[in-house]
């Protein structure tokens, strides 16, 4: 029997209606279609379900093929990735060598290698260069045999018995704290087994580009970003976002939390009080950090950028209030209020309007006002009024006074273009990102990407009104407008403040479920909120009564309220 089916060849093309054979593979479909599309295939969406392309159409539907540029087929291109880099390490390096997969960073994936110990268990050196080239030829012969990467569902009692087998610990423990979950998709390649948490590609042909470098005594695992398939960015040291990260470790290992699993033990036995006042305490002393630096440097530009729903508002406040104790408190301005007259905004390729763009800015006028206040001048800051799309002035006339600093926050804050009539010698410049370093297990991160979602979706739900829907919907346009905004600029910051919080994603998920639940199947979205749900569904909601004690300034009341 033949099916009707409506293709979309790429995200935001245009559906063609065509008849299929009911069992066609979507891989063949692909296929036949390959030589129209600009970029490899790596995953589809089926009625708004994300799925492999070794799944069968058996109804009519609508498909979309998404290539990397889609966030889920780029999550599973490094999965695959992933899984081929754990596969070549194993055959070339030894099986008792062991990887961990930590965080993304430099737009790649931060890796270190334990290597197996000799008769007596000792060993203690780092990746060769040497090392990194067999393993990069050998994950080119995995990708040059195109081999199949199978994903078996397995019952939770099954898998939990092979990983007790294996002495999986951390899997173990994780499985252990998700009840919800009763099967789990297990990937083989070539007689290589792993679990990993999503879709994979079909087979490893589909990894075609990638990189290794050493980096901070392990392996930098690097590939096309979503705004260039086509190209591996350019490869540098971003040292201050690596330090950021490597001091959230020291304080997971501190308190022995290094998994999520170990965020529901500590939930599990009453001690969600205890994390919330050190996950807290801590901020509050890295803050008062900030504010001691930033006095005692004599700079009164303080200049506050980060991508979306970092907590840069809550947090400016907070660094105001800190710089406030050691003196004169600082005025504020946000770089929002020097948008151009909507008349005189830059437009995309559609004809839409680009408010995310530097062009977007009235560069002078902010330019001037920081100048003229830095001189003691009465400055005129305007209002932008997003209604009528025009500045307003008038309100607010301000003066600095001697030794007085201002604290400037928005997207455009550490783009040396948007500041460049400002003495390089009154800056202070500070990047701030949820930088998570807790992991879902030693081969599955917590992209911090997702838990920026979760905490705009909370956000706009709460105080804009907007649907779940619409937060993923337009997802895509601001992670765009972050890549060339704002991440190319975070190794301009003097300091970097991470605004991850450990008991978060426990709120998070009480907020957020039934908001990801009322995305039905055949949305569009679907498939990124069924993600999310299966994500969440591995922390243990927090309960009410500890909820409460979350401080008022506590930088997650900017989303939760």
């Amino acid at each position: 029997m033949d099916l009707t089916i409506k293709l979309t060849r790429e995200i935001g093309g245009v559906p063609e209606e065509l008849r299929v054979p009911e069992g066609t593979s979507i891989e063949s479909l692909y296929l036949e279609q390959r030589s129209h599309l600009p970029y490899r295939v790596i995953t589809a969406r089926v009625d708004g379900d994300d799925v492999s392309l070794n799944d069968t159409l058996v109804r009519d539907c609508e498909v979309v093929l998404c290539d990397i540029r889609d966030n889920i087929a780029n999550r599973a291109f490094q999965r695959g990735l992933s899984l081929i880099y754990l596969k070549a390490v194993r055959e070339t390096l030894g099986a008792g060598t062991h990887v961990l997969i930590h965080n993304s960073v430099n737009r790649g994936i931060y890796t270190t290698i334990e290597f197996a110990g000799d008769a007596d268990g000792d060993v203690n050196r780092l990746v060769t260069e040497q090392d990194l080239r067999r393993i990069e030829k050998r994950m080119w012969e995995i990708v040059d045999a195109n081999i199949p990467i199978a994903v078996n569902t397995v019952g939770k009692d099954a898998l939990l018995k092979y990983l007790e087998r294996i002495g999986d610990k951390e899997k173990i423990k994780l499985l252990q704290c998700a009840p919800e979950l009763s099967f789990v998709g297990v990937s083989n390649l070539d007689g290589y087994t792993n679990y990993f948490y999503g879709i994979m590609p079909s087979s490893t042909g589909y990894i075609q580009s990638f990189a290794l470098d050493l980096y901070h005594g392990g392996v930098l695992v690097r590939f096309p970003h979503t705004s260039d398939p086509l190209t591996i960015p350019m490869y540098t040291r971003d040292d201050k976002i690596f330090e950021a990260y490597q001091n959230e470790q020291k304080i997971l290992d501190a308190f022995d939390l290094a998994y999520i699993s170990d965020i529901d033990r500590a939930l599990a036995s009453g001690q969600a009080g205890e994390m919330i006042r050190m996950a807290e305490d801590l901020h509050a002393a890295k803050i008062e950090d900030l504010a001691e630096k930033i006095a005692d440097s004599g700079r009164r530009v303080i200049l506050i950028a980060g991508p979306s729903s970092s907590g840069k508002t809550t947090f400016a406040k907070r660094l105001i209030a800190a710089i406030g104790q050691r003196g004169q408190e600082p005025l504020y301005l946000g770089t929002d209020d020097y948008f151009t007259e909507r008349e005189d905004a830059p437009r995309d390729k559609n004809g839409e309007f680009n408010f995310e763009g530097l062009s977007a800015m009235d560069v002078g006028l902010f330019t001037s006002s920081i100048n003229d206040l830095l001189a003691g001048k009465e400055t005129d800051i305007p209002r932008f009024d997003f209604l009528t799309g025009k500045k307003i002035f008038g309100e607010r006339i301000e003066k600095l006074a001697p030794g007085q600093s201002v604290v400037v926050e928005g997207i455009h804050a550490l783009n040396r273009k948007m500041s460049k009539g400002v003495d390089d010698a009154e800056k202070f410049k500070i990047y701030i990102s949820p930088l998570t370093q807790l992991n879902i297990d030693d081969h599955n991160r917590v992209p911090s990407t997702d838990i920026r979602l979760l905490r705009r979706m909370l956000r706009d739900n709460r105080t804009r009104g907007n649907g779940p829907r619409d937060t993923i919907k337009g997802w895509p346009k601001v992670r765009q407008g972050e890549s060339i905004n704002i991440f190319p600029y975070n190794s301009e910051a003097d300091e970097v403040f991470n605004s991850t919080i450990l008991y978060e994603l426990p709120v998070i998920r009480k907020y957020a479920e039934p908001l990801l639940e009322e995305i039905r199947p055949g949305d569009a979205e679907y498939g990124y909120a069924k993600w999310l749900l299966y994500f969440l569904r591995f922390f243990r909601p927090m309960e009410d009564k500890d909820e409460a004690l979350i401080p008022k300034e506590s930088i997650l009341r900017e989303f939760i309220g």
